[in-house]
């Protein structure tokens, strides 16, 4: 099985590190990640600039781009054959409701779904202890099971792992979104010139976080598994527009 791994934290993260471990027996594992941290790059590309791609001393392809970036070059002509799976992580700290929007690890995955490769998120829950290798693991078993049986339908899937050791861990929850309240407040200061700056605020506390939520399965110590799609049509509301432009 042919794996591409990447990730928005840089191809120097842990969590990218302990994903490579995990998925080595699982078949060829090639990394194109970005050369530094692009966390909430969402799905963009860069198309102002070349981009170059260089290989690190563990022999990991880095970018001078975004995540986006780094899977698109790897899957449009910088491989000699085209994965069977994309991984994208493992990020350090959640992904959930609103946070997709945002996030460069599911853009990674993303981007590998668009171009018709199966592809997989995985964020680690937390920012403590720093688990990587239970939930690279959680990865690494589901990379087999399509490896094993593949999946009827285009699948791309948002994994987020509590951080807790792998045989604390709970079961795998089918889940969907949750949703965040607003963010917080942006915070502004001074830099030593005296010009007024602003820091994006952090984000907003879990607002739907229900049952059947991820927010609520990873509070239970389940790993959340949401199946996600890029089609932004809101169908419900057309025939509201219709009559709305008709009017």
């Amino acid at each position: 099985m042919r794996i591409l791994l990447s990730n928005d934290d840089g191809y120097f993260a842990p969590g990218l590190a302990a994903l490579h471990a995990a998925m080595l027996p699982l078949g060829e594992v090639t990394v194109v990640a970005p050369e530094r941290d692009r966390s909430g790059a969402s799905n963009s590309l860069t198309l102002d600039r070349p981009l170059y791609v260089r290989t690190s001393a563990q022999g990991f392809r880095y970018v001078n781009g975004t995540p986006t970036d780094c899977v698109h070059l790897a899957v449009t002509g910088l491989l000699d054959h085209l994965p069977d799976i994309v991984v994208s992580g493992v990020n350090h700290g959640a992904n959930m409701g609103d946070d997709t929007i945002y996030s460069g690890t599911v853009a990674a995955a993303m981007e590998g779904f668009l171009l018709g490769i199966p592809a997989i998120a995985v964020s680690l829950s937390g920012r403590s202890h720093g688990n990587f290798a239970a939930a690279a693991a959680v990865a690494a078993r589901l990379v087999q099971r399509f490896s094993r049986r593949a999946f009827p339908e285009p699948a791309l899937l948002n994994v987020n792992v509590p951080d807790v050791p792998e045989d604390r861990l709970g079961p795998l929850e089918v889940t969907r979104l949750g949703k965040r309240h607003k963010a917080e407040p942006v915070i502004r200061s001074q830099n030593p010139r005296g010009d007024t700056v602003y820091w994006v605020g952090a984000a907003g506390d879990a607002a739907d976080a229900g049952p059947g939520t991820d927010f609520h399965a990873v509070a239970q110590g389940r790993v959340s598994v949401t199946p996600l799609q890029v089609d932004l049509t809101r169908f419900a509301q057309a025939d509201a527009l219709r009559g709305w432009l008709a009017g």
